[in-house]
């Protein structure tokens, strides 16, 4: 696939939602996650009318660069000869809101090959069981997300956060499909390539079209990646190769699952890379780390009988 002089960093500049997004909680949890309401009743109190469709990349389109507002996480419907499909879907609340964006944009609904789960979190999957009945598709997803999906596992997919008071309903869905690395996903003519990006949770995908990497939560435009939890399954040493080879791929953009798309560049990568390879040895991250330099060093200082100096004048 070619590409020619099209830039997406022009057609994407960034988000700016109504809703507070906490980074970290699950990368993007919505303080007011149902409050979708002032798009609802733009789409549904006035004349229904067919959208201008305004691609991201040939042959994608992001649903809330679509609409012109932010209602959650980023949802590519990835399109070529009448066939589509979802990649994500968010929270259940904006599953109408979605589903009437493609309808406004004439993509039959009977025409959705499947949705497809980046990986397990409540902010991208919670609305997965609504959407499949209402578009009578399947579910495709990788086979570390299966088990949390089909029982709607509440602590691994991060919706039921006790210590925050946070509870989120997890609908259970079926999976018929699993994906894993190097498999190929078709939609028409066009070719997902099936990437495992395990780091964030153990379930990662990522889906390359072309010179574009639909990213997930690897990594967003401002450096940041998506959030390091152990009830999730990340894995800090999994995160740096996984970001190692975004880094090193031909891929040109990244097209990451929050915020804006962003060009892949090696010195930018370096720097979250390196930050994330800190971690390893940062107590910060509790059981996710190797090991804390600062033990070894108390461990010396106890044998030797050593204090800072100055306090013997205290």
């Amino acid at each position: 696939m070619t590409t020619g002089n099209w830039n997406p960093a022009t057609e994407i500049t960034g988000q700016t939602g109504r809703q507070r997004r906490i980074a970290g909680s699950s990368d993007c949890y919505f303080a007011t996650y149902n409050a979708c309401h002032s798009f609802r009743s733009l789409l549904f109190k006035t004349t229904p009318h067919m959208l201008t469709p305004k691609p991201i990349f040939p042959g994608v389109i992001e649903l809330n660069f679509q609409a012109g507002e932010v209602l959650g996480c980023n949802v590519y419907l990835v399109h070529d000869a009448g066939e589509w499909l979802l990649i994500d879907i968010g929270y259940e609340e904006t599953v109408d809101d979605f589903i009437e964006i493609i309808r406004q944009l004439d993509f039959p609904l009977s025409r959705c090959k499947t949705l497809v789960a980046t990986h397990a979190d409540v902010d991208h999957i919670q609305g997965l069981a609504k959407a499949k009945s209402i578009l009578k598709t399947s579910v495709t997803a990788h086979p570390n997300a299966v088990e949390p999906l089909q029982t709607g596992d509440t602590l691994i997919t991060l919706a039921e956060i006790t210590a925050q008071n946070l509870k989120l309903e997890m609908p259970p869905v079926q999976i018929e499909h699993q994906v894993n690395d190097g498999d190929i996903i078709t939609v028409g003519s066009l070719e997902l390539e099936v990437w495992h990006t395990p780091g964030h949770t153990n379930s990662q995908l990522a889906f390359r079209i072309g010179d574009v990497l639909l990213s997930g939560d690897n990594i967003y435009r401002d450096g940041c990646i998506g959030a390091i939890d152990a009830h999730h399954g990340s894995d800090i040493k999994d995160f740096v190769r996984s970001l190692e080879r975004i880094r090193d791929s031909d891929v040109k953009w990244l097209a990451p699952s929050h915020g804006p798309i962003f060009a892949n560049n090696p010195e930018f990568m370096n720097r979250t890379i390196d930050r994330v390879r800190g971690y390893l040895k940062m107590a910060d991250f509790g059981t996710l780390a190797d090991s804390w330099p600062l033990m070894d060093q108390w461990d010396d200082e106890v044998a030797a009988g050593t204090l800072p100096e100055g306090l013997d004048r205290l």
